[in-house]
């Protein structure tokens, strides 16, 4: 049974410190996995503008985001200029190739796509998008063939691009199980491979779970295996950091439990386009996390 581990990176911090820390983590343990860029500045500090999204506070506070993202990132893009991650961390992006990991597109602007692809138009996502899709082919000198969009936010545009730029699949979205993505009726055929599990900054602070018990509790949620396996994404800044006790735990209690630990390409690589179902893709809520989502909804008979 198949487990894909998704890393979306997210700062240069995560960038530069946290990627070539999980590159050794995985190397050590064997496991595949899919590093996912965030291209253009980092604004991370512009996130504030969340305050008043229901639930943005309590998650700062649960995740404690000053000791994992740092106090000079959490400035960037407001008292401190963003700094280029695609120019800076160019060299710790394609080490990840060099080391054999599949890499894809995050984003261009981690906050700008975050807080605006939902409600923006066409013209707009695809400057977004072109950006992004240039800067991975400069540093990496092939295409970018798998996306995973920033906080699972998208819209019918990028759904439109990603089918027509070649992509092979795409982790946009939370759900179960993979599918093709509809959009208000229309069939869009670039597979969707879901987040199946909650993230660790999901998780942690809530019902008592904390970094020395979090790996138990997803543990306990995969002991039982789908058919079709699971997808976890987790984050350079945190697992890449003082969450990678926990995460060492976790690779090591998949593997027990009889998981191959691969990236997105492996895991899609027996899968078979034509005879996945069609679900909508539709705004929904998760358990520890601010705000609407692009979330897998119900299955698409029409």
């Amino acid at each position: 049974m198949k487990l894909a581990l998704k890393i979306d990176v997210d700062t240069l911090r995560g960038t530069r410190e946290g990627v070539p820390r999980l590159v050794e983590l995985l190397k050590k343990q064997n496991a595949g996995a899919t590093f996912l860029f965030s291209l253009g500045p980092d604004h991370t500090g512009r996130a504030i503008k969340r305050v008043f999204r229901p639930g943005f506070i309590g998650k700062v506070k649960r995740t404690s985001v000053l000791e994992h993202y740092g106090f000079r990132t959490l400035l960037y893009g407001t008292l401190l200029p963003g700094p280029d991650i695609g120019r800076t961390g160019a060299a710790q992006m394609k080490s990840v190739a060099d080391a054999g990991f599949e890499a894809g597109i995050h984003c261009w602007n981690h906050v700008r796509w975050q807080d605006s692809v939902s409600r923006a138009n066409a013209i707009w996502t695809e400057r977004e998008f072109a950006l992004a899709f240039a800067r991975f082919e400069e540093i990496f000198g092939e295409p970018a063939r798998v996306h995973g969009a920033a906080g699972w936010q998208m819209n019918v545009h990028a759904l439109r691009l990603q089918q027509r730029s070649g992509f092979s699949y795409a982790s946009d979205t939370r759900g179960t199980h993979p599918f093709v993505p509809v959009w208000n009726a229309e069939p869009i055929p670039c597979p969707q491979l879901p987040t199946t599990l909650p993230t660790l900054d999901e998780l942690i602070g809530a019902d008592g779970i904390t970094p020395d018990n979090v790996d138990t509790h997803l543990l306990n949620l995969t002991c039982e295996p789908p058919r079709t396996g699971h997808v976890y994404t987790l984050h350079a800044e945190l697992e890449g950091g003082k969450l990678a006790p926990a995460f060492e735990r976790l690779l090591e209690g998949w593997k027990a439990q009889g998981y191959s630990l691969v990236s997105l390409r492996d895991y899609a690589a027996d899968m078979n386009v034509a005879s996945l179902p069609r679900h909508e893709v539709v705004p929904g809520t998760v358990p520890g996390r601010s705000g609407t989502l692009a979330v897998q909804g119900r299955e698409f008979l029409a």
